[in-house]
């Protein structure tokens, strides 16, 4: 069993990485936003604390989550891929001692690695297909007939709301105020590894398929 984090700023395109391990190794991944919405319609004891939580507009304790891994390592699986958590020091031993606790450890760290400047050109001229979810580009990718999806033809073509310059700047700056020491972190312990997340969504995934290892 093979379990990894999954380690970069907004937009890095963890998400995108995770779906190609899960499709093509059978890990699964944990991600923490998932996991409160599942839990808040599981009608379980750690449910029913989320969304009393939730429903009193505060944030969800660092314990609380930690319960939520629990249970879903408690099910089982070929591997975990661990997305958007941990974020902060205090999580990461809290996830390193869940893991000792059961016996099971972490195999690698991957960081994402992007230029912080690209990234904003790359997310800020985002927008999908409503229809059938294809990615397009203003500049690197435009649709061949504008308000179009080549691909199904839907003129629901959306941005989100957070893709906008300012938004990301904000976004980033907390990503490497809060979780960039988690990088120093991870590489005192031997597990840190490294991949361009510039590159396109096959090389990315093949340079980290080259850390895993045979699937």
């Amino acid at each position: 069993m093979t379990n990894i984090i999954l380690l970069g700023p907004p937009g890095a395109g963890k998400g995108t990485q995770a779906r190609i391990l899960v499709e093509q190794r059978g890990m699964v991944q944990l991600s923490t936003g998932d996991m409160l919405r599942a839990a808040q319609s599981s009608g379980t004891e750690m449910g029913k604390k989320v969304t009393e939580v939730m429903a009193a507009g505060k944030l969800v304790t660092d314990e609380i989550v930690i319960g939520l891994i629990e249970e879903k390592l408690a099910e089982g699986g070929t591997g975990f891929i661990f997305d958007g958590f941990p974020r902060t020091l205090p999580q990461a031993d809290a996830l390193g001692a869940l893991l000792d606790k059961r016996g099971d450890k972490l195999d690698s760290v991957i960081e994402m690695k992007v230029d912080p400047e690209a990234l904003v050109d790359r997310i800020t001229g985002r927008f999908t297909c409503g229809q059938c979810g294809e990615v397009y580009h203003d500049r690197t990718k435009p649709t061949h007939n504008a308000g179009a999806c080549d691909v199904c033809g839907s003129t629901d073509l959306r941005r989100r709301a957070d893709d906008n310059e300012e938004s990301l700047r904000k976004r980033l700056f907390e990503y490497y105020q809060k979780t960039s020491p988690l990088i120093g972190y991870y590489y005192a312990k031997g597990t840190l590894r490294g991949v361009d997340g510039m590159a396109e969504p096959e090389a990315v995934s093949a340079q980290i398929a080259k850390i895993l290892g045979p699937a």
